[in-house]
């Protein structure tokens, strides 16, 4: 049995790599830029991404708290969950690049 510090390393580690996907970043920035919840089939035309292959990505986000996903009639939205933590963590992202 896992100890509580080694479970909680696992699953920051598994955050970090579900943050740690180029596309998935993509996702993020995009609602993130938009400042409101965004259709899933718009964010796939965006990137130019297949549907089913983005909502993979988005599903994996949903599953680490990092966004929600709602429906709106037949429509999948996505909006960010703790948004203000992803702009820190970019931010410091961004630091660490310098």
């Amino acid at each position: 049995m896992l100890s509580s510090q080694e479970s909680e390393t696992k699953k920051i580690s598994r955050i970090f790599n579900a943050l740690g996907n180029e596309t998935r970043v993509k996702i993020i920035l995009l609602v993130k830029e938009t400042k409101r919840p965004l259709h899933i089939k718009a964010i796939a035309q965006i990137l130019g991404i297949d549907y089913a292959a983005l909502y993979r990505h988005v599903q994996v986000l949903d599953k680490y708290g990092v966004v929600e996903i709602y429906n709106v009639g037949r429509s999948r939205v996505l909006e960010l969950k703790n948004a203000d933590v992803l702009n820190n963590l970019i931010e410091i992202t961004k630091t660490l690049m310098q």
